[in-house]
């Protein structure tokens, strides 16, 4: 049995220079949870079904359980953690806090990472186009419905 070899890998996380050392097949899901203190990424199906892990890799939706961190040299990573401005939710943060488009919370931050990757490309999606974009979140609670409000409040600028 041969050990993987550990490397200095080195990206940006959510506006930070960050140089983690850990070995080549190590997931980002593990590197930001158990290397970092970043808990928000959640571990759900370890497989790519669920979307609780969901990240953005220089803007693009990215599932943490499937993306290797050595794939994310020299990139930009964003968690649920960066999105808050000055400390304060975000505005798709705050829509799905108004809106109740959180249940348990579990999907959550896939989901508000799965939304702003869809808002940032198009800022004012239809809803055919909203759930497209969450096609590979599932959330257990809500029916999507609150969901979907949420992410059409923070596209029209509310709350």
């Amino acid at each position: 049995m041969t050990q993987a070899t550990k490397q200095v890998r080195a990206f940006c996380l959510n506006g930070r220079a960050q140089e983690v050392l850990v070995a080549d097949n190590v997931l980002l899901l593990d590197t930001l949870r158990e290397a970092l203190g970043l808990t928000g990424t959640k571990r759900g199906c370890d497989g790519g079904e669920c979307g609780a892990c969901t990240v953005l890799i220089d803007g693009t939706p990215r599932l943490a359980c499937l993306t290797r961190t050595q794939e994310c040299d020299g990139h930009g990573v964003e968690t649920i953690e960066g999105l808050a401005e000055n400390g304060r939710m975000s505005r798709l943060q705050r829509a799905f806090h108004e809106r109740l488009g959180t249940q348990c919370g579990y999907c959550t931050p896939g989901m508000v990472m799965a939304a702003d990757g869809l808002l940032r490309r198009n800022p004012d999606p239809s809803v055919a186009e909203i759930r497209a974009a969450l096609a590979g979140n599932i959330c257990r609670c809500t029916g999507y419905v609150k969901i979907i409000e949420a992410i059409q409040d923070a596209a029209r600028g509310a709350p």
